[in-house]
């Protein structure tokens, strides 16, 4: 590694689907500060005329849910007899019935049967095509018009009222009357913002030991733990964060949450702790001690998700078919000897996990490869555009141009992306069940798949496929609620594969030293790392665009516009807001006539939460402003500009997990050091494939990080679940 304190110049001698605004932090937060401001805006689907990814996957992952609860509806509800009996069978039982209860039978049990009437012939079986999404829509004119009169008459902007209509639906502005702390449900408002407006309508009426108001905080706070990654949080946790926002009474509060519908209590048992004896009056040595329990509380959505979630893996496992006569054995035996391991291990279990580096996805290539030769339909996820052309060049290499048997030309490619695999718009469609038409799925990126993204996938499945979840588990967890990679492999509920392959070169040995915590220094002959230092955020902001614009083009001959800039956050003296204003003023000038935007300028699109995909900006009209992402054309909305695009030179980590570019240059200013994880520094160099420029001004904080600071904790219900369903390996 060089270290180069006189200058930028790095050919001299000496030389964390982003998911909202603020997501770098919240991603690391804990159960404790669930409490803080909530991410600055979820962003929409684009709202171009044709339905875009975004929608047609929040559509489709909407209708899944849907069936999912329906499913958990039956599963819970009562067993009739005889329901499932259909013509002369179900009359004979009615009959029964109706003597059992002193009535006279209906004739017609008894009666000839007519001749069956002719049955037409059926209609053929058709491949099922990608269904559209239907578009949402928008609140009527009427009811945002009377929720912008109640937020007036409440002294709130009424720049709010499309949103707070979107959130309450029809009737928003009765609702809102009656419950001021409704405001809760749009995404920024805080608690002390909801008060104000609560007592301005209420008046005298309005008090903190409201009722309405405590069920409003909880699910607030409930939904800020999401945003920070929990699924559930510990009962204290959240009794606690309802004390500190002036919540009289919190178990209360709790209760009529969840009396309401609004939240969910569950008890998980702590299998590690020891067993609490009963107290009782008399001494009973036969009676068993109280396993002790955690009390969690946690909104539907995501507990559905992850029990959802936990019911599809123990199908997978279990319905692995015993009569398979796949010729697994010769197809390992043919395989190079690291991807060997892992298609024996396909050919045994239904559920398998890969871990490993960049040049461990070699070994899930050679799996698609070999699988797709034995005729099975298997296919690639990966969470990027740019996952997807590296993981095909993969593929390319191993023997197989991407086409299925049984494909025909349409969907086409063995790689997808998770979301265009879940919209329909890639892979192989779905069968008449629903279910994706596939033997095989290996997803990519498997840390970047939240619960809900998950349970979707996983549920969407057919009886008796396979899948293989890889990834890199020192990367940043997924910006979504959960932890399904890591939960996973802790609760070894089924057979792991740890590649061996490690990534080459200096950055790869600077990136595995700080998977295991250790920051080495790593000889760099080509000037692979380069060390920067800088006394100030200033002088960070100077090196960095002089490196971006001259140096590392100079050097390596990797032009500007491919060497990506990863920062920790967007705020600061040198966050991505700062690097942006500075990177664009000497690479494309302009006035920013279009919502701040000029055509050439970099950006990052995020139409859902969780999902950033770099792109350029080609044009603005009166449609919107016109974007080229992953080489496709892309319409954002006049009014979705402001919160679904940003600025792309500069990123934060979250925003740059599933890409690699040529070159990198990872800022850390001095205020950044409490910033700092393992995790965030292993995601934010392992972004470079030739070349990574680290910009450091924190000094010793980063070796501490790497060394002292690994992810915070996420609470989530998966492991017990997992634990109930499916019995650990081996």
């Amino acid at each position: 590694m060089s270290t180069e304190p006189g200058t930028t110049e790095p050919d001299e001698p000496g030389d964390r689907a982003d998911a909202t605004p603020d997501a770098e932090t919240a991603e690391d937060a804990g159960a404790e500060e669930a409490t803080k401001d909530a991410a600055a805006g979820a962003e929409s689907a684009d709202g171009a005329s044709d339905l875009s990814e975004a929608q047609a996957e929040l559509a489709a992952q909407k209708l899944e849910r849907e069936r999912i609860e329906r499913r958990k509806a039956e599963k819970k509800g009562p067993v009739t007899a005889g329901a499932k009996l259909s013509g002369t069978a179900a009359d004979l039982l009615a009959a029964v019935r109706a003597v059992e209860g002193g009535q006279k039978p209906s004739a017609t049990v008894f009666a000839e049967p007519e001749p069956a009437p002719r049955r037409p012939a059926p209609e053929p079986v058709r491949r099922p095509e990608p269904v559209a999404a239907p578009v949402a829509v928008a609140p009527s004119g009427e009811t945002v018009g009377a929720v912008r009169a109640v937020l007036a008459e409440g002294g709130a902007p009424q720049t709010l009222a499309p949103q707070v209509a979107e959130a309450l639906g029809e009737g928003a502005g009765d609702r809102l009357r009656e419950d001021p702390w409704q405001l809760l449900r749009v995404v920024g408002v805080r608690p002390e913002q909801a008060d104000g407006f609560a007592r301005a309508l209420l008046g005298a009426e309005c008090g903190p030991d409201d009722e309405r108001r405590g069920r409003a905080v909880t699910v607030w706070l409930l939904e800020q733990a999401a945003v920070a990654g929990h699924t559930a949080l510990e009962m204290p946790a959240l009794t606690a964060a309802l004390a500190q926002r002036a919540v009289p009474d919190p178990d209360e509060a709790v209760r009529s949450a969840v009396a309401e519908g609004e939240a969910l209590i569950f008890q998980d048992a702590l299998d590690d702790a020891p067993p609490v004896a009963a107290a009782t009056d008399v001494e009973d040595d036969e009676e068993e001690p109280e396993r002790p329990v955690r009390v969690l509380v946690g909104l539907e959505r995501y507990a559905l998700a992850e029990e959802s979630l936990a019911d599809g893996l123990a199908r997978i496992v279990n319905s692995l078919p015993k009569d398979d006569t796949t010729d697994w054995a010769s197809a390992a035996a043919s395989a190079p000897r690291p991807a060997a391991e892992l298609i024996r291990a396909v050919a045994g279990d239904g559920l398998v996990l890969h871990t490993g580096g960049e040049a461990a996805r070699a070994e899930p290539a050679a799996l698609v490869a070999a699988a797709r030769a034995l005729g099975l339909r298997a296919y690639a996820a990966t969470h990027s555009a740019d996952g997807r052309r590296r993981f095909a060049a993969l593929l390319d290499g191993a023997g197989t141009g991407g086409a299925a048997p049984d494909d025909a030309g349409a969907g086409g490619s063995a790689v997808v992306t998770v979301g265009g695999l879940l919209a329909g718009a890639e892979g192989p469609g779905r069968d008449a069940e629903g279910a994706f038409a596939l033997d095989l799925l290996v997803v990519l990126d498997a840390p970047q798949l939240d619960v809900e993204t998950a349970a979707v996938l996983v549920e969407s499945l057919p009886d008796g496929a396979r899948l293989v979840l890889s990834g890199d588990p020192g990367v940043l967890w997924s910006a979504g609620p959960g932890r399904v990679f890591a939960d996973l492999l802790a609760a070894r509920a089924c057979t792991q594969v740890s590649s061996r392959t490690p990534d080459p070169g200096p950055l790869g040995e600077l990136v595995s030293g700080i998977g295991i915590g250790e920051l080495n220094q790593v000889e760099a002959p080509g000037k692979e790392v380069v060390i920067v230092p800088v006394r100030d955020a200033g002088e960070a902001v100077h090196r960095t665009v002089q490196l971006v614009v001259d140096s590392v083009p100079r050097a390596f001959g990797v032009p500007a516009e491919q060497v990506q800039v990863i920062t920790p956050g967007h705020g600061g003296a040198a966050g991505t807001r700062a690097l942006n204003t500075a990177l664009k003023e000497r690479l494309n000038p302009g006035p920013g006539r279009f919502g701040g935007f000029d055509p050439g300028d970099r950006v990052v699109h995020s139409p859902v939460p969780g999902r950033a995909t770099p792109g350029r900006v080609v044009k603005a009209d009166a449609e919107g402003l016109h974007l080229e992402c992953a080489g496709g054309a892309v319409v954002v909305p006049k009014e979705r500009v402001d919160t679904a695009v940003r600025h792309g030179w500069a990123l934060t980590a979250h925003q740059a997990v599933g890409h690699r570019w040529p070159a990198a240059v990872v800022v850390l200013p001095g205020d950044a050091g409490t910033a700092l994880s393992r995790p965030w520094v292993y995601t934010a160099f392992s972004r470079a494939e030739r070349h990574l420029s680290v910009v450091h001004g924190v000094e010793q904080m980063l070796p501490r990080a790497v060394a002292e600071v690994p992810p915070k904790p996420r609470t989530t219900r998966l492991p017990a679940l997992l634990k109930a369903q499916v019995p650990p390996a081996g």
